[in-house]
């Protein structure tokens, strides 16, 4: 099956000086064993000083013959598909789509190989090209960018133009794009452009969006647990400390603009390294995740939730087993701000995670966290939503109780055992930290009638002990809340709680160390607050900052050494889980803080509708 040729309006080549003679002549002598014109024919095609017309000659020549280049002739294909087209005057771009259009269609065995090609273009590349004698350099530290969004639709419009022809393209893909992503090492720029390209690819090849988001998540995931939140704080002081002048505004490959502030000082490039390109792959993905919701300003709600059951899907996959993520999860934070209804789905599907029996320990107490998490820190869900998931959970909290009570065994405080328990137990505590005021808030009354009707004297005072195992911060904050509003007394069993604690003795090169295991649930908030600058500025209006109250005591003051931190959000500050302590997918070190390119704009609407 070959292209028609009219598709494409080419202008009459110039003339141009060859060797050897027309392709199918070559192609007949080598048949019979005479390869001297054939390889003549490769070298003339390798040269880096090819000119427009000589390529568009040769390319028509080539298409003649398409149907005679089988398996035999794959020297011959894979230097033709190494010709620099990308970037040339645009009969040589088309002529060579025609090309690639007769060659998939014709010998399918060459599918993967054009694949391949077109995607190597998805970075900025070193490119030489020899004009009038000249080399020609585009290295990928220069600054100009002005041609990337051509050279990127060019690509695309070839990647549509295989598909077309063979639509099993899309069976293929994928293996391809795990191939060629870059290495994480690799410069924000260079990520940037990649999944930026990615995800154009998933707006008119739907079918595999589910696995590029995957991919491409998978990847962001890597470098979240590679750049811990002590790591990025201290690279934040460190530059405070060295800052002189005003930071430059940064831009993303797709326009955010609607969703950052007017004061330039936020703009800033996150410090650290490993965050800055984390920070730079946050800002595309949320802008691609808006751009998909949103159809000429108005959430489009079938292709919402379309998305959102895809990226739900990688959650379940990815995000939620990977413990001490800091970012990575606030895809989802971000999508479930649009409409109600996408958040009420999340927490029903953390509900479901954390209720059933048949799940992990491990996720059951990570969806607890990360339920209590997203009702504590979301300021667009409602008081009536907070209500109702406090009311599943306590009622959950009160059935376990009531289960380990009628087991005829003594119950006791046991994380093995009965660690989903603990977990729903201080998120249901972190919940109320958070929300109580909103809770008591226009009819004090019945808010406090409502916080005597979770019973929470009971969960407190079981045998299951739970104030033991929740971390230090919650514990003390949440007992001088209930104490203000004589919901329960804590005291005397945190009290008794801290008499019973031992220290536990341990063994290290420098001598035995007496330590005290503050957080017994390794557990952690997902949402806890974002440091990443750039696309934090999307999620800083949808979130709930940790704000002290003054008439509240907590049993566990910050030290003097720790000092004052302005402006953070440090509620559970010290209590967090060192990321030395968790063992990362990727090397910590990484030298790349170089900037990513302007911006070049979100997928056009020509590649808004499948095939």
């Amino acid at each position: 099956m070959e292209i028609d040729s009219r598709e494409f309006s080419i202008a009459s080549p110039v003339k141009s000086v060859r060797f050897g003679g027309s392709v199918s002549e070559i192609l007949a002598k080598h048949k019979q064993g005479d390869s001297s014109d054939y390889d003549l024919l490769k070298h003339q095609l390798a040269d880096p000083c090819i000119k427009d017309a000589q390529i568009i000659s040769w390319l028509q020549e080539i298409r003649s013959c398409v149907s005679q280049l089988n398996k035999d002739h794959e020297q011959l294909i894979y230097t033709v598909l190494k010709l620099p087209w990308i970037g040339r005057r645009q009969a040589v771009v088309e002529e060579y789509m025609t090309f690639l259009g007769n060659l998939v269609s014709a010998q399918t065995v060459y599918l993967c190989a054009c694949l391949k090609m077109v995607v190597t273009y998805f970075t900025p590349m070193r490119v030489r090209i020899c004009v009038e004698g000249v080399n020609i350099s585009d290295s990928e530290d220069e600054d100009e960018y002005e041609n990337l969004s051509r050279n990127f639709d060019q690509c695309h419009k070839a990647l549509q133009l295989i598909a077309r022809y063979v639509p099993s393209t899309s069976h293929f893909l994928m293996p391809v794009f795990q191939e060629n992503f870059p290495f994480i090492q690799k410069s924000s720029r260079t990520l940037e452009c990649y999944v930026h390209n990615l995800l154009r690819v998933s707006v008119y090849i739907p079918s595999i969006r589910r696995d590029i988001l995957e991919l491409i998540i998978g990847k962001m995931l890597q470098l979240d647990v590679s750049a811990s939140r002590s790591d990025i704080e201290e690279a934040e002081e460190i530059a405070m400390q060295n800052l002189q002048g005003h930071p430059l505004k940064e831009e993303g490959l797709f326009d955010m603009d609607e969703d950052m502030p007017a004061n330039p000082s936020t703009m800033a490039v996150t410090s650290h390294s490993v965050a800055e390109r984390l920070d730079t792959l946050m800002a595309v993905l949320m802008a691609y995740v808006k751009d998909i919701c949103h159809v000429n300003g108005s959430l489009h709600v079938e292709r919402t939730k379309e998305l959102y059951r895809d990226l739900l899907s990688v959650f379940d996959k990815l995000i939620l087993p990977t413990h001490a993520s800091c970012h990575v999860q606030y895809i989802l934070f971000y999508l479930c701000s649009f409409r109600l209804a996408l958040t009420e789905a999340f927490l029903d599907h953390l509900w479901k995670i954390l209720q059933n029996p048949t799940q992990p320990a491990i996720l059951r107490q990570a969806a607890a966290g990360y339920l209590g998490s997203f009702l504590a820190r979301a300021k667009f869900i409602p008081v009536l939503t907070v209500r109702a998931c406090l009311d599943l959970l306590i009622s959950w909290i009160h059935g376990y109780i009531d289960s380990q009570n009628s087991s005829g065994k003594q119950a006791c405080c046991d994380i093995n055992l009965h660690g989903p328990f603990y977990s729903t137990c201080q998120a249901v505590f972190y919940v109320l930290i958070f929300r109580h005021r909103a809770l008591l808030e226009g009819h004090m009354k019945k808010g406090l009638e409502y916080l005597q009707s979770l019973n929470l004297e009971r969960v407190v005072m079981c045998q299951l002990n739970p104030l033991k195992l929740c971390l230090p911060t919650v514990t003390s904050m949440f007992a001088a809340i209930t104490r203000k509003y004589q919901i329960v007394f804590c005291y005397n069993v945190i009290e008794r709680n801290n008499r019973q604690l031992l220290p536990v003795v341990r063994s290290s090169t420098g001598g035995d160390c007496v330590t005290t295991k503050t957080n017994p649930l390794d557990s952690f908030f997902p949402f806890d607050p974002y440091l990443l600058k750039r696309s934090g500025q999307a999620i800083e209006p949808l979130y709930q900052v940790w704000e002290e109250f003054e008439d509240t005591e907590l049993l566990s003051p910050r030290t003097s050494k720790q000092g004052p931190r302005e402006d953070d959000d440090d509620f559970l500050y010290g209590d967090t889980p060192k990321a030395d302590a968790i063992v990362g997918m990727t090397p910590n070190s990484f030298d790349s803080n170089l900037c990513s390119p302007n911006s070049i704009g979100s997928p056009p609407i020509t590649f808004q509708k499948p095939f």
